[in-house]
């Protein structure tokens, strides 16, 4: 900062008001008050209380002890960031009461109603839908994104954390994918609520801004193409990547082959570079240096870099220095739009110390499946794949990792193992309830057809349609029922972990009976089913551990 910034209270740099205690030798934030310019010369001597010389440049002043009537010093404060562009990460610890205020003021909100939740929920999995609108911001951005703009979504990832925090997935949306965009309620500024019109068969990106819609639009679009519902939405602009790029000291990306795009302004080398401010923005921003030139392959790069930008934000360098957190802060609330929920800093930080818990190489990146628009002569858009995207979406919202995670101990996979293990009840001894959980229509009463007549299980009934949905068929069973389990489990080739020990139902007859839950792997009655195998081996994905080059 220059001189003649200093003295101004709207001008005080972040990392001037980050100080070292000498009692404990942690750095802590002085609040604006008692802020004490780090070039001021020492006062004379005088009677009195003692002032501590000024410190030499580049070393934090220490704090003037208080007397003990004043308020217990502050704790320390971590802020590990990013934002939209770069996979918004916020934490904080406590303490920096008055800075952390501060930060607060620089977050936009936006209330979506009930297109998401209406709080943060720190013991359940959770959906964040990520947004890069191409609405110009800031000084340099004239040359991108479209003219008068209110901003569309750019770039669209639908974040979805884990439950048990194992694992996290983060699903990019094409912009040009044709949907339907729903009926939309939007609040205006005179607290009245306005339904904007929705739009049959355009661009994904027409979600947003367009006639006042607004990110919770895009939230209902979302809803409606993938059956997933976000929580929370997160948004910037062009603007977020040049200032968290840059308060990081740049990002590492690679590149397969020189790079010289007039359009983008991209320059770079083969092999290896750091880019920051606008070679940043250049590099997520081009579609004509890597690929087929597309939307796609675009999207790919964007995953490459913010999986650099994470392990850049989570590496000792950056933790350990606290001017570069103070600018990360500051430049992550400062570009970021949230809905309501989550508007105020302790909420974010609460939302980022649950992403915290994530390993890196746990968080995988994946792209909807998607084919060319067979309606066009001239590839301009893509459609749903359907052989593909309901399985990815289904796997999603039922909580399934598309990382191979080790979710149990050895100890918890052997038991789990174990369930297979052991004597065999007889076939006429099974007594079980059928349901159907997310197979198609009449897929109970088939496999108990199949059950009573090949199998001999006599003693089975239909039980009808289940509550919820299942991802995979499921067999809950009272421990006592244990060699019951067993045998059904081997006529229907189940694995261990689609037994569950549980609590028996009472059937027709008054008499506890397991219950089989037919998921959306169900293929048939008959048709062996093998809850082991992974459900994910055609889903293209990296992970944020990963190091890629660009081709």
């Amino acid at each position: 900062m220059d001189a003649q910034g200093r003295g101004r209270a709207d001008d005080i740099d972040p990392a001037d008001q980050w100080v070292r205690n000498p009692q404990t030798g942690e750095y802590e934030l002085r609040a604006p008050h008692s802020r004490q310019s780090p070039r001021s010369p020492a006062p004379a001597r005088v009677p009195g209380p003692r002032t501590a010389p000024a410190p030499a440049p580049g070393v934090p002043p220490q704090r003037r002890r208080r007397p003990a009537k004043q308020k217990p010093k502050a704790g320390k404060v971590l802020l590990w960031t990013g934002s939209t562009m770069a996979f918004v990460i916020l934490a904080a610890g406590t303490g920096g009461y008055f800075y952390l205020k501060h930060l607060e003021g620089n977050v936009s909100t936006t209330d979506v109603g009930d297109a998401g939740a209406s709080s943060f929920r720190k013991n359940e999995a959770f959906n964040i839908l990520v947004i890069g609108t191409d609405k110009r911001t800031g000084d340099g951005n004239e040359g991108y994104g479209d003219t008068g703009s209110t901003g569309h979504a750019d770039t669209n990832i639908l974040l979805h954390v884990a439950k048990d925090r194992s694992n996290a997935t983060a699903l990019s949306i094409p912009r040009d994918l044709i949907v339907d965009v729903p009926d939309c309620p939007t609040e205006q500024e005179d607290g009245t609520e306005k339904v904007i019109p929705g739009l049959q068969g355009v661009r994904f990106n027409r979600s947003l801004g367009e006639s006042g819609r607004d990110p919770g639009c895009t939230m209902r679009t979302v809803e409606a193409v993938t059956g997933i519902k976000p929580d929370h939405f997160m948004m910037a602009d062009f603007n977020a990547v040049k200032t968290l790029t840059t308060a990081v000291d740049g990002v590492e990306v690679c590149v397969d082959h020189a790079v010289d795009d007039k359009e983008s302004k991209l320059h770079l080398d083969a092999g290896k570079t750091t880019v920051e401010g606008e070679q940043a923005l250049a590099f997520v921003r081009t579609r004509h240096s890597f690929g087929n030139s597309g939307d796609l392959d675009r999207i790919q790069v964007q995953q490459q870099f913010l999986g650099s930008l994470m392990r850049k934000m989570s590496s000792g360098d950056t933790l350990t220095s606290p001017t570069k957190l103070l600018k990360l802060a500051e430049a992550a609330t400062k570009a970021l739009t949230v809905d309501s929920a989550i508007g105020n800093v302790g909420t974010l930080k609460d939302v980022a110390l649950e992403l915290k818990k994530v390993p890196p190489k746990n968080i995988s990146f994946t792209t909807v499946p998607v084919d060319d628009n067979p309606a066009e002569t001239i590839k301009a858009t893509v459609v749903l794949r359907q052989s593909e995207a309901p399985q990815l979406f289904d796997m999603i919202k039922n909580d399934v990792s598309l990382t191979e995670v080790k979710q149990q101990a050895k100890k918890e996979k052997a038991a789990v193992a174990a369930r297979l293990k052991g004597t065999k009840a007889d076939a006429a001894e099974v007594r079980v309830q059928v349901l159907n959980g997310g197979a198609a229509a009449g897929s109970a009463q088939q496999e108990l057809n199949w059950l009573q007549t090949t199998a001999g299980v006599t003693k089975s009934e239909n039980g009808g349609n289940a509550e919820q949905e299942l991802s995979k068929t499921q067999l809950e069973y009272d421990p006592d029922q244990a060699d019951q389990a067993r045998r059904l489990a081997d006529l229907l080739g189940l694995s261990g972990s689609a037994m569950k020990p549980g609590e028996s139902v009472t059937d027709a007859q008054g008499l506890p009976t397991m219950t089989l839950t037919l998921g959306k792997d169900f293929e048939g009655a008959g048709v062996e089913l093998d809850s082991a195998s992974s459900a994910s081996t055609n889903v293209r994905k990296s992970t944020a551990d990963e190091v890629k080059c660009a081709s």
